[in-house]
C-alpha cells in the first residue's frame, strides 16, 4: 500500500462511451446500458482496500455541461474535471496524461478508465516506479501498447465481468476464459 493510502481513479468518460457505443452496441448507449459509476467507484476503493480520490474527465471544448450528469457523479463522490481547448486539441487526454504526470511525483496508486494508448508512456512511467496500476476497461477494445505493461505490471480489470459496472449484460464477443464460461449464457 502507498504510505499516503490513496488512489487516484482517473476516469476518461470520452473514451469508456465511445468504445462502448461504437465497438460494442453499435450505436448510442441508451440510459440502462451505461456504467454504473457508482460501482466503479466502490470496486476502486475494494480494489486495495483504501480512499479513492475520483475525477471524471469531460469535454467541454463546446461550452456546455451535461448538467444532470455532472451532479449525478458529484452526488456520488466524483470529482468532474470538464475541460476545454481548441478542436485540434484532444483536452481530455491531455488533462489525464498531466495529471498521471502529477502524481508520479506523489505518493498513491491508478486506477485508469480507458483503453487509450495514448497515456502508455506515463502508466508505463509509473508501473516502473513500482506503482500499482490498474486498468478499467473492455479487455477486447484496450490499445496494444496498454496491453503490453501488464508483463511490466498493470493490473487489468473489465469493466462488465470484474467490475459489474453494468445492470444488463453486453453483447459482447470476447475470447473467454475456460474458468469464465458459463454455458447457461448460450442455452
Amino acid at each position: 500500500m502507498s504510505e499516503t493510502g490513496t488512489t487516484y481513479l482517473l476516469v476518461d468518460g470520452e473514451n469508456i462511451d465511445a468504445t462502448l457505443g461504437s465497438s460494442i452496441l453499435g450505436g448510442r448507449p441508451t440510459p440502462e446500458q451505461r456504467p454504473r459509476w457508482e460501482r466503479v467507484l466502490s470496486f476502486a476503493q475494494q480494489t486495495w482496500d483504501q480512499p479513492v480520490k475520483a475525477l471524471f474527465f469531460l469535454n467541454a471544448s463546446n461550452g456546455s455541461l451535461p448538467m444532470s450528469f455532472v451532479q449525478a457523479l458529484t452526488a456520488i463522490g466524483f470529482v468532474p474535471i470538464p475541460l476545454s481547448g481548441e478542436s485540434y486539441e484532444k483536452v481530455v487526454d491531455i488533462g489525464i496524461k498531466r495529471t498521471l504526470d502529477a502524481i508520479s511525483d506523489r505518493d498513491g496508486d491508478v486506477l485508469l478508465a480507458s483503453h487509450d494508448g495514448d497515456f502508455a508512456p506515463e502508466v508505463a512511467q509509473l508501473v516502473d516506479a513500482g506503482r500499482r496500476v490498474g486498468l478499467l476497461a473492455f479487455r477486447e477494445f484496450t490499445s496494444q501498447s496498454l496491453a503490453g505493461l501488464t508483463a511490466r505490471g498493470l493490473q487489468t480489470f473489465d469493466l462488465e465481468t470484474d467490475v459489474s459496472a453494468f445492470n444488463v449484460q453486453l453483447p459482447r464477443l470476447r475470447i473467454i476464459p475456460l474458468e469464465e464460461f458459463d454455458p447457461l449464457r448460450y442455452l
